[in-house]
C-alpha cells in the first residue's frame, strides 16, 4: 500500500501576512515553504515597531470596521475570522502580554517588536515550516514559481500558493511592488500602487523650512473636501517639514488628499489652529489695543498660538492682513494649505491598490487562478495607522492560509 502523500503549500513573502498563513497552513497538516527576499523575515514589522508596536485597536467594532473605508464590508468578514481581540489573544499565546495605551491602541507591554517575532518564529519552525531566505520570486513558469537565489535560479511546483509580497512602501526592508509586473502579465488585475499614510509637499518659503522644519502642530482640526464634495474632519496633530506636512493627522486624511490632488492637480488641508476658540473670541482679543507690544507678542497673547502656528499664518496670510482683526481669526478657524503632490510611494508607511478583490473569491483565491491565494498589504485596500494595517494583514494571512491548506489537502 502506497502512503498518502502530505500537500506541501509555498508561502511567497515573509511578512505579518506570510508568516500567519503559514502557521495556519502547517496547523492544518500541511507542509510549508516559506520563501523570502530578504535575508530574515518580518524587517517591516521590526521597523514599525521601533517607536512601539502598534499591533491593533480597542476601539468599538463599527467604528474599527469604518476605518477600512470603501473595502469595510470586506474587511468585516475578515474581522469575522480574527479581530482585535482574536489578535491579543494570539499574542499571548507567544508569551507577549498587551496593553492600550491611552489612544486605544494597543501594545506589547514590553513595546518591542522583536520578541514577539523571535518567538514567533522560533514556533513556526518548530512546527515544520521552512524558510528560504534571499529567494527573489521572478513569475511563472507554467504551475512552477520561479526564484532567484544565491545558488542560482530555483523553480518550485506547491500544490497551492499564498503570495503575500507587501505593497510598494519601505522598498529596502523588501516591499517594491516588483510583483505587479508578472502578475499583470498573468493577466491579473492590479490597480496602480499609490502612497498612503504618506506625506504632502507644500512650496514653503526658506524661512519656514529653515527655522520651523520638525515643528508639531498642535492640537488642531483638520478638514479636506474630496472632489464629490464629501468633507473630512480631523481632530489631532500633524508637523512641519522641509517638503510639506507629515504625521498622524496628515497620515488619517491622506486617502482623500491624495485622491483630490489626482483629480484637480492639489488638494486644500484646511486648519482650524485653534479648535478650543471661537471666532467671535478670537476677533474680540486681536482687536484690543496692542500698545508697545511687537505684532507676533500681540498675536500670540490673544490668541494663544504657539510660536509653529504663528509662522503658519504669517507663511500663508498677507502682511497687510495682521492689521484686521476680523480676517486674521477667519484664518486662524479656517486657514488653507495647498499641497502639491504626494511624497513617493517608496516613503509611504503603506500603499493602496494592488490585486482587486473583485477578482478573488471569499477565501482570498484568485478565480484566473485556482490554487493561488493572496493575503496583506498585496490586496487592494487601505487603512489609517493606529493598528488597522496589521490587524488586516494578520485576518487575510490567517483566511488565505486555512484555504490553501483546505486546497491542498483536497488535491493531495
Amino acid at each position: 500500500m502506497s502512503t498518502p502523500r502530505i500537500p506541501r503549500l509555498a508561502v511567497v513573502g515573509g511578512g505579518p501576512a506570510g508568516l500567519m498563513a503559514a502557521e495556519a497552513a502547517v496547523t492544518a497538516g500541511v507542509e510549508v515553504d516559506l520563501y523570502d527576499r530578504m535575508g530574515s523575515v518580518g524587517r517591516k514589522l521590526l521597523i514599525a515597531g521601533k517607536g512601539g508596536l502598534n499591533l491593533t485597536h480597542s476601539e468599538p467594532r463599527d467604528a474599527f470596521v469604518a476605518r477600512y473605508a470603501e473595502r469595510q464590508r470586506d474587511a468585516s468578514r475578515w474581522l469575522d475570522v480574527f479581530d482585535a481581540d482574536a489578535l491579543r489573544a494570539w499574542a499571548r499565546g507567544l508569551g507577549i502580554e498587551t496593553f492600550v495605551g491611552t489612544s486605544g491602541r494597543v501594545f506589547p507591554s514590553d513595546l518591542k517588536a522583536a520578541p514577539l517575532l523571535r518567538g514567533w518564529v522560533r514556533r513556526l519552525r518548530a512546527q515544520g515550516v521552512r524558510f528560504h531566505v534571499q529567494h527573489d520570486w521572478k513569475g511563472w513558469d507554467g504551475d512552477a514559481l520561479r526564484f532567484t537565489c544565491p545558488a542560482g535560479e530555483v523553480s518550485v511546483t506547491p500544490d497551492a500558493t499564498v503570495f503575500a509580497l507587501g505593497g510598494a512602501s519601505w522598498p529596502v526592508l523588501g516591499s517594491d511592488g516588483a510583483w505587479t509586473a508578472p502578475f499583470e502579465a498573468a493577466g491579473m488585475d492590479v490597480a496602480t500602487l499609490e502612497p498612503a499614510n504618506c506625506g504632502f509637499d507644500v512650496e514653503w518659503s526658506p524661512f519656514l523650512r529653515e527655522h520651523h522644519a520638525g515643528a508639531p502642530i498642535r492640537p488642531v482640526v483638520a478638514t479636506v473636501t474630496a472632489p464629490d464634495g464629501t468633507r473630512r474632519t480631523r481632530q489631532g496633530e500633524f508637523v512641519l517639514s522641509a517638503y510639506g506636512v507629515e504625521g498622524s493627522l496628515v497620515y488619517a486624511l491622506s486617502a482623500p488628499l491624495r485622491d483630490t490632488i489626482r483629480a484637480r492637480g492639489h488638494a486644500t488641508l484646511e486648519l482650524d489652529l485653534a479648535p478650543q476658540r471661537d471666532h467671535a473670541a478670537l476677533e474680540r482679543d486681536l482687536g484690543k489695543p496692542r500698545g508697545k507690544r511687537s505684532r507676533s507678542e500681540h498675536l500670540r497673547r490673544a490668541t494663544g498660538l504657539d510660536a509653529a502656528k504663528i509662522a503658519l499664518l504669517h507663511e500663508l496670510l498677507p502682511r497687510d492682513a495682521f492689521d484686521d482683526a476680523h480676517r486674521v481669526a477667519a484664518a486662524i478657524k479656517a486657514l488653507p494649505i495647498l499641497l502639491r503632490s504626494a511624497r513617493p510611494v517608496a516613503e509611504a508607511i503603506s500603499s493602496a491598490g494592488g490585486v482587486w478583490l473583485e477578482g478573488l473569491d471569499d477565501s482570498l483565491m484568485l478565480h484566473a487562478r485556482p490554487g493561488t491565494f493572496v493575503a496583506g498589504e498585496m490586496l487592494d485596500w487601505e487603512a489609517p495607522t493606529g493598528g488597522y494595517l496589521l490587524t488586516a494583514c494578520f485576518a487575510t494571512g490567517l483566511i488565505a492560509g486555512r484555504a490553501a491548506a483546505e486546497w491542498s489537502r483536497a488535491r493531495a
